[in-house]
C-alpha cells in the first residue's frame, strides 16, 4: 500500500496494475538476462515466494522518474543517500528491495508484455495516451484558472 501510495503522490497514471503470483519458472524467464550472474537465484526465489503487485506507469519521463523514486538498489546506499525512495524506506536486502523498475523504453515493453500479455502498447499510445494527455491538459489549464 506504501508503494502504491507513493505512485499516486508522484503523480504517476496507473494504466494497469494486477496482483500475481509468479512461479519459479515464471520467474526464471523475467530475470534470464541474469542467469549465470551469483545473484540470479536469489532473485528467482524472492520473485516465486509470494503474490505481488505489476504496475504499467505513465508519466512524462516516467523510466527516469520512476527509477529516481526507488532509489539505488543497494537498500543500504539508499537507506543513506535516499532516505525517502521506496527502497530506502522499505528495502531489506539488495534482493529483497521492494520495487523493480524497467531501465529503457525496450525493457518497459518487454516487460510490460511478460506481466500483461493482453495489453496493446501501440494501441495505447496511438488512442489512450493522445486522450488522457489532452484531457490532463485541460484539467491543468481548469485549476489555473481557479487559483
Amino acid at each position: 500500500q506504501a508503494v502504491h501510495a507513493a505512485i499516486l503522490r508522484h503523480r504517476f497514471l496507473i494504466v494497469r496494475a494486477k496482483e500475481l503470483r509468479c512461479g519459479a519458472e515464471q520467474s526464471r524467464r523475467f530475470y534470464r538476462e541474469h542467469a549465470g550472474r551469483f545473484f540470479y537465484q536469489r532473485l528467482v526465489e524472492f520473485m516465486a515466494s509470494g503474490p505481488m503487485w505489476a504496475y504499467i506507469l505513465a508519466h512524462e519521463n516516467a523510466i527516469p522518474l520512476w527509477r529516481s523514486l526507488m532509489g539505488p538498489t543497494k537498500v543500504f546506499r539508499a537507506r543513506h543517500s535516499h532516505p525517502d525512495s521506496i527502497r530506502g524506506a522499505y528495502g531489506l536486502t539488495d534482493t529483497r528491495n521492494t520495487t523493480h523498475g524497467s531501465d529503457s523504453p525496450a525493457s518497459a515493453s518487454r516487460e510490460i508484455a511478460f506481466f500483461f500479455p493482453e495489453f496493446d502498447e501501440r494501441r495505447w499510445y496511438e488512442q489512450d495516451e493522445p486522450r488522457l494527455r489532452h484531457a490532463h491538459c485541460v484539467l491543468r489549464a481548469q485549476q489555473a484558472q481557479v487559483t
